[in-house]
């Protein structure tokens, strides 16, 4: 070999050599500028001190003891087996978003999602809960033949307000369903039917826990295998706070000198439980419900129905309208063309609006950490 090559060879590697060292050096040093960086981009939006990580997590006795605060502060320490603030807090919030107890981000709070509208029915004989929303998507997917049937709650003609889930097939029976009722209905039962019928394309309408049965089925189908191998389920998930016994409802109205016969709709929103009746609005805190309150819901932290195809809620937006959350690409796709098609009238969520379902979302997350809640 000539000695030019000997010596170009040499220069190659001594070229990678040195790319090397600096790609080293560089993995070393970029923890510390993403830290800065973060510390920027999260003092810009909001100042969260050390004392909210305390409040939130350490006196609750959620800690895991990772370190995680105290390997991206100079200002925190392990001591005693806890985090400590050795130094002054600037308020960068680094550790409060790296701990794993803390719930920070978009998706943690509502789930994935593709895009979030605030929309409401442009038919003029509906009268539904907040926009009207999801009964004007069912009636344009059923009248396209998009779906066979749909999953919804009706009530009870011989029970005022008890909830009686329906195989939906035509415009009549959705307008039947359309307004919230604030207790659990079994869906899956009506489901089964519906699929056991040989219904290939249905809409399932339902909170987070029965849009959880539905998931779990689909990914887990032991002993349905036959059945939902046959069937395509698009799913459309309720906002939920809570809900209510039905006897408890009803026990508590009569109280107060209401009969629920007389009642036209219900509504849940700042705190109220609110009860329409012609022109007359009567209004009662939810405090005055916790005894009726489903205990399933003291254990929920799915606000937004995050397993869902597209979700529906009237959170942030005003009055007459609804929130929609479109998450896969058959919710957004069947919402849009509903819009598309003069059934819904929509815009995009605006930011305000979707920090006030962030909010509430938090509140439900956060509900399992303090200690009281799991006593």
């Amino acid at each position: 070999m000539s000695l030019w090559i000997w010596v170009a060879t040499i220069q190659v590697v001594l070229i990678k050599i040195k790319n090397f060292h600096q790609y080293i050096v560089g993995e070393a040093i970029m923890p510390m500028k993403s830290i800065i960086r973060l510390k920027k981009s999260i003092s810009n939006n909001e100042r969260i001190a050390f004392g909210k990580l305390r409040k939130d997590v350490i006196k609750p006795g959620i800690c895991t003891l990772c370190g995680a605060c105290a390997s991206t502060c100079e200002s925190i320490s392990i001591v005693d087996k806890l985090p400590k603030l050795i130094d002054k807090c600037d308020g960068c919030g680094v550790c409060y978003n790296q701990c794993p107890r803390t719930i920070t981000t978009e998706e943690d709070l509502i789930g994935k999602i593709r895009h979030a509208y605030c929309a409401k029915t442009t038919i003029p004989e509906l009268k539904g809960q907040d926009g009207g929303i999801i009964t004007s998507v069912l009636a344009y997917a059923l009248e396209e033949g998009l779906i066979d049937c749909a999953i919804v709650t009706t009530r009870s003609e011989e029970e005022p307000w008890k909830p009686v889930p329906i195989v939906a097939k035509t415009y009549e029976d959705l307008l039947s369903s359309s307004g919230s009722i604030y207790s659990h209905s079994m869906t899956m039962e009506a489901l089964m039917s519906a699929i056991k019928q040989d219904m290939r394309s249905i809409a399932f309408v339902g909170p987070s826990c029965n849009i959880d049965a539905v998931t779990k089925m689909q990914k887990s189908p032991y002993g349905f295998l036959r059945l939902f191998m046959r069937a395509n389920i698009v799913k459309m998930g309720l906002f939920c706070m809570d809900t209510f016994y039905y006897e408890g409802i009803k026990e508590f109205v009569e109280s107060k000198n209401i009969k629920l016969e007389d009642i036209d709709a219900m509504k849940i929103r700042k705190g109220k439980f609110e009860f329409y009746m012609n022109n007359e609005i009567r209004d009662f805190s939810l405090n005055e419900f916790d005894s009726y309150r489903s205990s399933s819901c003291k254990f929920c932290t799915d606000m937004a129905a995050e397993k869902s195809d597209i979700s529906f809620g009237g959170i942030g937006t005003p009055n007459g309208w609804t929130t929609v959350l479109a998450r896969s690409g058959i919710g957004y796709e069947i919402f849009n063309e509903a819009v598309d098609s003069g059934y819904i009238k929509s815009r995009v969520l605006e930011k305000n609006e979707m920090e006030k379902v962030l909010n509430l979302a938090k509140m439900k997350k956060v509900q399992m950490y303090p200690i009281t809640k799991r006593k």
